[in-house]
Protein backbone atom coordinates (compact mmCIF):
# COMPACT_ATOMS: atom_id res chain seq x y z
CA UNK A 1 0.00 0.00 0.00
CA UNK A 2 1.33 3.38 -0.94
CA UNK A 3 2.16 5.94 2.00
CA UNK A 4 0.02 8.69 2.18
CA UNK A 5 0.89 12.00 0.79
CA UNK A 6 0.22 15.74 1.47
CA UNK A 7 -0.52 17.89 -1.87
CA UNK A 8 -0.17 21.90 -1.42
CA UNK A 9 -2.94 23.97 -3.12
CA UNK A 10 -2.77 27.69 -3.88
CA UNK A 11 -6.24 28.61 -5.43
CA UNK A 12 -4.41 31.50 -7.45
CA UNK A 13 -6.00 35.03 -7.95
CA UNK A 14 -9.07 35.55 -5.35
CA UNK A 15 -10.90 37.52 -7.28
CA UNK A 16 -10.81 34.44 -10.48
CA UNK A 17 -12.07 31.18 -10.12
CA UNK A 18 -9.40 29.14 -7.76
CA UNK A 19 -11.54 29.32 -5.13
CA UNK A 20 -14.58 27.89 -6.64
CA UNK A 21 -12.11 24.87 -8.34
CA UNK A 22 -10.87 24.14 -4.56
CA UNK A 23 -14.66 23.68 -3.57
CA UNK A 24 -15.52 21.13 -6.20
CA UNK A 25 -12.41 19.28 -5.59
CA UNK A 26 -13.71 18.90 -2.18
CA UNK A 27 -16.43 16.97 -3.20
CA UNK A 28 -14.48 13.93 -3.87
CA UNK A 29 -12.01 11.68 -1.98
CA UNK A 30 -8.76 12.16 -2.91
CA UNK A 31 -6.17 9.42 -2.30
CA UNK A 32 -3.71 12.28 -0.23
CA UNK A 33 -4.02 14.48 2.11
CA UNK A 34 -5.16 18.15 0.19
CA UNK A 35 -3.74 20.95 2.11
CA UNK A 36 -5.14 24.33 0.73
CA UNK A 37 -3.08 27.24 1.36
CA UNK A 38 -5.35 30.38 1.38
CA UNK A 39 -7.98 32.52 3.49
CA UNK A 40 -10.17 30.42 4.89
CA UNK A 41 -13.23 33.39 5.51
CA UNK A 42 -13.03 33.56 1.46
CA UNK A 43 -13.26 29.67 0.79
CA UNK A 44 -15.82 29.38 3.30
CA UNK A 45 -18.14 31.86 1.18
CA UNK A 46 -17.39 30.33 -2.44
CA UNK A 47 -18.97 26.89 -0.73
CA UNK A 48 -22.16 29.04 0.34
CA UNK A 49 -21.98 30.03 -3.25
CA UNK A 50 -22.01 26.77 -4.57
CA UNK A 51 -24.82 25.62 -1.75
CA UNK A 52 -21.56 22.92 -0.64
CA UNK A 53 -20.67 22.45 3.29
CA UNK A 54 -17.30 22.60 4.31
CA UNK A 55 -15.58 21.29 7.30
CA UNK A 56 -11.84 22.61 7.35
CA UNK A 57 -9.12 21.25 9.32
CA UNK A 58 -6.43 23.35 10.24
CA UNK A 59 -2.88 22.31 9.28
CA UNK A 60 -0.67 20.58 11.76
CA UNK A 61 3.11 19.38 10.07
CA UNK A 62 3.80 17.08 13.48
CA UNK A 63 0.67 14.71 12.65
CA UNK A 64 0.65 12.38 9.84
CA UNK A 65 -1.15 12.88 6.49
CA UNK A 66 -4.79 12.09 6.46
CA UNK A 67 -7.30 11.31 3.90
CA UNK A 68 -10.50 13.63 4.65
CA UNK A 69 -13.77 13.03 3.91
CA UNK A 70 -15.84 14.32 1.26
CA UNK A 71 -16.50 18.27 2.32
CA UNK A 72 -13.08 18.53 4.60
CA UNK A 73 -10.17 19.78 3.56
CA UNK A 74 -7.30 21.02 5.32
CA UNK A 75 -6.05 24.18 5.35
CA UNK A 76 -3.02 26.93 6.25
CA UNK A 77 -4.71 30.19 6.89
CA UNK A 78 -3.18 33.46 4.87
CA UNK A 79 -5.46 36.62 4.90
CA UNK A 80 -6.17 38.52 2.05
CA UNK A 81 -5.36 42.19 2.19
CA UNK A 82 -8.22 43.66 1.22
CA UNK A 83 -12.04 42.93 0.59
CA UNK A 84 -12.45 40.48 -2.56
CA UNK A 85 -15.03 40.85 -5.32
CA UNK A 86 -15.90 37.62 -7.42
CA UNK A 87 -14.26 38.81 -10.85
CA UNK A 88 -13.06 42.13 -10.16
CA UNK A 89 -9.52 42.25 -9.26
CA UNK A 90 -7.86 44.27 -6.50
CA UNK A 91 -4.63 45.32 -6.54
CA UNK A 92 -3.60 44.95 -2.61
CA UNK A 93 -4.62 41.43 -2.85
CA UNK A 94 -0.91 40.74 -5.30
CA UNK A 95 1.22 40.19 -1.73
CA UNK A 96 -1.40 37.64 -0.92
CA UNK A 97 -1.21 35.85 -3.90
CA UNK A 98 2.56 35.46 -3.43
CA UNK A 99 2.51 35.03 -0.06
CA UNK A 100 0.46 31.80 -0.70
CA UNK A 101 3.44 30.64 -3.43
CA UNK A 102 6.17 31.19 -1.16
CA UNK A 103 4.86 29.35 1.86
CA UNK A 104 3.85 26.76 -0.72
CA UNK A 105 6.90 26.32 -2.54
CA UNK A 106 8.91 26.58 0.66
CA UNK A 107 7.01 23.69 2.39
CA UNK A 108 7.93 21.73 -0.57
CA UNK A 109 11.44 22.56 -0.57
CA UNK A 110 11.20 21.35 3.12
CA UNK A 111 9.59 18.40 1.91
CA UNK A 112 6.21 19.07 4.03
CA UNK A 113 4.81 18.43 1.27
CA UNK A 114 5.10 16.20 -1.84
CA UNK A 115 3.96 18.12 -4.49
CA UNK A 116 2.06 21.45 -5.32
CA UNK A 117 -0.72 22.41 -7.40
CA UNK A 118 -1.67 25.77 -8.43
CA UNK A 119 -4.71 27.77 -9.42
CA UNK A 120 -4.57 30.41 -11.95
CA UNK A 121 -2.92 33.63 -11.09
CA UNK A 122 -3.56 37.00 -13.22
CA UNK A 123 -0.36 38.00 -13.86
CA UNK A 124 -0.96 41.64 -15.36
CA UNK A 125 -2.62 42.93 -11.65
CA UNK A 126 0.59 41.53 -9.70
CA UNK A 127 2.97 43.11 -12.18
CA UNK A 128 0.48 45.87 -11.60
CA UNK A 129 1.41 45.75 -7.59
CA UNK A 130 5.06 46.90 -8.57
CA UNK A 131 6.10 42.69 -7.89
CA UNK A 132 8.77 41.72 -10.60
CA UNK A 133 6.54 38.47 -11.64
CA UNK A 134 6.26 36.81 -15.17
CA UNK A 135 4.88 33.58 -14.14
CA UNK A 136 4.31 30.36 -12.26
CA UNK A 137 6.84 28.48 -13.70
CA UNK A 138 9.62 31.29 -13.59
CA UNK A 139 8.82 32.27 -10.09
CA UNK A 140 8.84 28.79 -8.52
CA UNK A 141 12.27 27.99 -10.68
CA UNK A 142 13.45 31.38 -9.31
CA UNK A 143 12.60 30.59 -5.37
CA UNK A 144 13.84 27.33 -5.85
CA UNK A 145 17.36 28.03 -7.48
CA UNK A 146 16.38 25.99 -10.69
CA UNK A 147 18.35 27.02 -13.59
CA UNK A 148 17.07 25.22 -15.91
CA UNK A 149 13.10 25.20 -15.94
CA UNK A 150 11.04 23.69 -18.35
CA UNK A 151 7.01 24.38 -19.04
CA UNK A 152 5.06 21.28 -20.36
CA UNK A 153 1.06 20.95 -21.23
CA UNK A 154 -0.14 17.75 -21.33
CA UNK A 155 -3.26 16.20 -22.43
CA UNK A 156 -3.25 12.14 -22.16
CA UNK A 157 -0.06 11.09 -24.41
CA UNK A 158 -0.04 14.40 -25.95
CA UNK A 159 3.46 16.51 -23.74
CA UNK A 160 4.14 19.69 -25.81
CA UNK A 161 6.94 20.90 -23.84
CA UNK A 162 8.29 24.86 -24.57
CA UNK A 163 12.01 26.03 -25.55
CA UNK A 164 10.97 30.03 -24.17
CA UNK A 165 8.08 30.71 -22.11
CA UNK A 166 6.78 34.16 -21.61
CA UNK A 167 8.42 36.46 -23.82
CA UNK A 168 7.66 38.82 -26.34
CA UNK A 169 7.83 37.43 -30.32
CA UNK A 170 10.40 39.99 -31.11
CA UNK A 171 12.74 38.69 -28.68
CA UNK A 172 11.99 34.69 -29.21
CA UNK A 173 14.95 34.52 -31.67
CA UNK A 174 17.60 36.20 -29.83
CA UNK A 175 16.58 33.36 -26.38
CA UNK A 176 17.03 30.60 -29.08
CA UNK A 177 20.62 29.76 -28.67
CA UNK A 178 22.48 25.46 -28.36
CA UNK A 179 22.78 26.16 -24.76
CA UNK A 180 19.13 26.63 -24.00
CA UNK A 181 17.96 24.09 -26.37
CA UNK A 182 20.04 21.42 -25.40
CA UNK A 183 19.61 22.28 -21.57
CA UNK A 184 15.53 21.79 -21.83
CA UNK A 185 16.19 18.27 -24.01
CA UNK A 186 18.54 16.93 -20.81
CA UNK A 187 15.33 17.98 -18.54
CA UNK A 188 12.87 17.01 -20.55
CA UNK A 189 14.67 13.68 -21.66
CA UNK A 190 15.16 12.98 -17.44
CA UNK A 191 11.63 13.70 -16.41
CA UNK A 192 10.15 11.20 -19.09
CA UNK A 193 12.54 8.71 -17.52
CA UNK A 194 11.97 9.63 -14.08
CA UNK A 195 8.42 11.24 -14.02
CA UNK A 196 6.90 9.46 -16.61
CA UNK A 197 9.01 5.73 -16.40
CA UNK A 198 9.60 5.82 -19.92
CA UNK A 199 13.30 4.15 -20.68
CA UNK A 200 13.79 4.86 -24.14
CA UNK A 201 11.73 8.30 -24.82
CA UNK A 202 11.17 9.54 -28.44
CA UNK A 203 11.49 13.53 -28.48
CA UNK A 204 10.67 15.27 -32.03
CA UNK A 205 11.46 19.26 -31.85
CA UNK A 206 10.09 22.08 -33.61
CA UNK A 207 11.86 24.63 -35.91
CA UNK A 208 11.75 28.13 -34.82
CA UNK A 209 10.94 29.21 -38.53
CA UNK A 210 8.48 28.73 -40.72
CA UNK A 211 9.36 24.80 -42.99
CA UNK A 212 11.81 24.77 -40.21
CA UNK A 213 14.10 27.21 -41.92
CA UNK A 214 13.93 26.11 -45.64
CA UNK A 215 17.36 24.52 -45.52
CA UNK A 216 18.61 27.86 -44.43
CA UNK A 217 16.40 30.04 -46.94
CA UNK A 218 13.72 31.61 -44.60
CA UNK A 219 16.21 31.63 -41.11
CA UNK A 220 19.29 29.61 -39.93
CA UNK A 221 18.96 28.56 -36.14
CA UNK A 222 17.45 25.25 -37.33
CA UNK A 223 20.94 24.94 -39.26
CA UNK A 224 23.32 26.88 -36.82
CA UNK A 225 21.17 26.13 -33.36
CA UNK A 226 18.48 23.33 -33.44
CA UNK A 227 20.42 20.82 -35.27
CA UNK A 228 23.60 21.06 -33.57
CA UNK A 229 21.99 20.80 -30.23
CA UNK A 230 20.30 17.79 -30.82
CA UNK A 231 23.07 16.13 -32.52
CA UNK A 232 25.15 17.08 -28.86
CA UNK A 233 22.78 14.46 -27.42
CA UNK A 234 23.57 11.27 -29.53
CA UNK A 235 24.84 9.80 -26.21
CA UNK A 236 21.57 9.41 -24.42
CA UNK A 237 19.43 6.42 -24.60
CA UNK A 238 16.58 8.30 -26.67
CA UNK A 239 15.33 9.45 -29.95
CA UNK A 240 15.49 13.14 -30.79
CA UNK A 241 14.35 13.70 -33.83
CA UNK A 242 14.01 17.34 -35.40
CA UNK A 243 13.89 20.40 -36.55
CA UNK A 244 10.48 19.18 -38.08
CA UNK A 245 8.34 22.38 -39.05
CA UNK A 246 5.48 23.09 -36.76
CA UNK A 247 2.96 22.96 -39.30
CA UNK A 248 3.79 19.23 -39.70
CA UNK A 249 5.24 17.80 -36.37
CA UNK A 250 1.30 17.21 -35.09
CA UNK A 251 0.11 14.95 -37.60
CA UNK A 252 -0.75 11.61 -36.65
CA UNK A 253 2.15 10.17 -37.99
CA UNK A 254 5.16 11.95 -35.51
CA UNK A 255 2.38 12.40 -32.56
CA UNK A 256 1.97 8.40 -32.49
CA UNK A 257 5.53 7.77 -31.82
CA UNK A 258 6.17 10.77 -30.05
CA UNK A 259 6.41 11.01 -26.06
CA UNK A 260 7.29 15.02 -25.52
CA UNK A 261 7.62 17.34 -28.29
CA UNK A 262 9.47 20.77 -28.11
CA UNK A 263 7.93 24.03 -29.37
CA UNK A 264 9.90 27.20 -29.46
CA UNK A 265 7.94 29.42 -28.06
CA UNK A 266 4.66 29.75 -26.34
CA UNK A 267 1.69 29.93 -28.79
CA UNK A 268 3.73 27.51 -31.06
CA UNK A 269 3.22 24.76 -29.26
CA UNK A 270 -0.12 25.42 -26.98
CA UNK A 271 -2.14 26.35 -29.18
CA UNK A 272 -2.76 22.08 -30.28
CA UNK A 273 -3.37 21.64 -26.42
CA UNK A 274 -5.15 23.93 -26.06
CA UNK A 275 -7.73 22.99 -29.01
CA UNK A 276 -8.27 19.55 -28.19
CA UNK A 277 -7.82 18.90 -24.45
CA UNK A 278 -9.03 22.70 -22.86
CA UNK A 279 -9.95 22.48 -19.65
CA UNK A 280 -9.06 18.58 -19.48
CA UNK A 281 -5.02 18.94 -19.65
CA UNK A 282 -2.15 19.75 -17.12
CA UNK A 283 0.53 22.01 -16.59
CA UNK A 284 3.61 20.47 -15.69
CA UNK A 285 7.23 22.34 -14.44
CA UNK A 286 9.84 20.18 -15.15
CA UNK A 287 13.25 20.95 -13.52
CA UNK A 288 12.11 22.12 -10.50
CA UNK A 289 13.36 19.96 -7.13
CA UNK A 290 9.72 19.44 -5.92
CA UNK A 291 6.69 18.45 -8.37
CA UNK A 292 4.41 21.38 -9.40
CA UNK A 293 1.40 20.87 -11.61
CA UNK A 294 -1.11 23.17 -12.49
CA UNK A 295 -4.45 24.21 -14.36
CA UNK A 296 -4.58 24.83 -18.11
CA UNK A 297 -6.53 27.77 -17.65
CA UNK A 298 -6.87 31.55 -16.07
CA UNK A 299 -8.97 32.64 -13.54
CA UNK A 300 -11.73 33.22 -15.69
CA UNK A 301 -13.27 36.75 -14.05
CA UNK A 302 -15.91 37.37 -16.53
CA UNK A 303 -18.12 33.86 -15.76
CA UNK A 304 -21.19 34.69 -14.05
CA UNK A 305 -23.32 31.62 -14.32
CA UNK A 306 -21.56 29.04 -11.33
CA UNK A 307 -22.59 26.30 -13.17
CA UNK A 308 -19.76 27.23 -16.10
CA UNK A 309 -16.90 26.62 -13.80
CA UNK A 310 -15.53 23.11 -14.69
CA UNK A 311 -13.09 21.67 -12.11
CA UNK A 312 -11.77 18.89 -14.67
CA UNK A 313 -8.14 20.47 -15.44
CA UNK A 314 -7.70 20.75 -11.53
CA UNK A 315 -8.86 17.41 -10.58
CA UNK A 316 -6.44 15.78 -13.27
CA UNK A 317 -3.20 18.44 -12.06
CA UNK A 318 -4.28 16.75 -8.55
CA UNK A 319 -4.32 13.56 -9.85
CA UNK A 320 -0.88 13.52 -11.56
CA UNK A 321 0.95 15.20 -8.32
CA UNK A 322 -0.47 12.24 -6.35
CA UNK A 323 0.53 9.85 -9.00
CA UNK A 324 3.91 11.15 -9.02
CA UNK A 325 4.05 11.81 -5.55
CA UNK A 326 3.18 8.35 -4.62
CA UNK A 327 5.48 6.73 -7.27
CA UNK A 328 2.82 5.35 -9.60
CA UNK A 329 3.83 4.54 -12.83
CA UNK A 330 2.17 7.30 -15.58
CA UNK A 331 0.82 5.02 -18.15
CA UNK A 332 1.62 6.53 -21.93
Amino acid sequence: MNKISRIIITPGEPAGIGFDLVVLISQKIWRSELVICCDPDILVKRAKDHGIKLKLHFYNKNLSPKVREKGELTIIPIKVNSNVTRGILNINNSYYVINTLTRACLGCINKEFSALVTGPVHKGIIKDSGIKFIGHTEFLAGFSLCKNPVMMLMYNSLRIALATNHIPIKDISKCINFNLIRKKLIVIFNSLRNIFKINNPCIYVCGLNPHAGESGHIGTEEINIIQPAISSLKYLPCKIIGPISADSIFQQKYLKDADAILAMYHDQGLPMIKYIGFRKSVNITLGLPFIRTSVDHGTALNIKNLNEISSKSMEKAISLAIDISQDNSIKK
